[in-house]
């Protein structure tokens, strides 16, 4: 059963691909460069076989910490909304320049709530995903972190680019979601804490059980976890 569900990933046309601020920094926040280009190079490859890509990429606030060598998430959200500006600049010209060498064009889309719930909004983002794929772009989105307040936070974000991936996944009907990360996968414990734990190959239900696998969120530079990923994966398949 396993290897059919492997076998189906290679008919998916249109793909979605999360990566997480942990996969592209180092510990200290710096830019994980080789990682990078390791992503942009296996990303370009599937352009060449004529897939369509679409790349959900966190790391604005973490990029922007690592410019100033913070080594704490800071807690004031106009501080957060600095970095993130900064991050998200430096992020983009790094995609650009690794995408280019494998002869591949970006674009930046960034996103909020009110750009997925408002129908007219809505229609345009779609417009865009379209004509950029017309073009041959690879789309880069991640939430626009420097627009949000506390008081209308919940209003304006996803919370998390693992339910921004599966929102997108939904929107541009993608036959696939991928979502990288630092951990190997789901597993029955917490790795860090138990040796003895075993990976979960398949889920073929998300139920309290499964959720209790999951445990908390984090590394300190980025906001998702094992639990967010279960949440896309439902938001992607329902």
């Amino acid at each position: 059963m396993e290897i059919n569900h492997r076998l189906d990933l290679k008919d998916a046309q249109r793909i979605v691909v999360k990566v997480g601020t942990s996969t592209l920094t180092h510990e200290n926040g710096r830019m994980n460069l080789t990682r990078m280009d390791r992503l942009a190079m296996t990303l370009s490859e599937l352009i060449n076989e004529e897939k369509e890509v679409i790349l959900v990429s966190s790391g604005s606030i973490g990029v922007g910490m690592g410019k100033f060598n913070l080594k704490k998430r800071p807690a004031g959200m106009g501080m957060k909304q600095a970095l993130a500006a900064v991050g998200q600049c430096e992020l983009m010209n790094i995609y650009s320049r690794l995408f280019s060498t494998y002869n591949q064009t970006v674009a930046q889309i960034l996103l909020t709530k009110p750009d997925i719930n408002d129908e007219i909004k809505k229609i345009n983002v779609m417009n865009t995903f379209k004509n950029l794929s017309n073009l041959g772009v690879i789309p880069i989105v991640n939430e626009n972190d420097t627009i949000s307040v506390d008081e209308i936070k919940s209003l304006l974000m996803f919370g998390d680019n693992d339910t921004l991936s599966a929102v997108v996944t939904r929107l541009v009907g993608a036959d696939l979601l991928i979502i990288l990360s630092d951990i190997d996968g789901l597993y029955d414990s917490n790795p860090k804490e138990h040796k003895e734990c075993k990976l979960i190959s398949v889920v073929h239900d998300i139920n309290d059980m499964i959720r209790n696998c999951a445990g908390e969120s984090g590394s300190r530079h980025g906001t998702g976890g094992m639990i967010t990923k279960l949440d896309a994966a439902e938001i992607a398949i329902n």
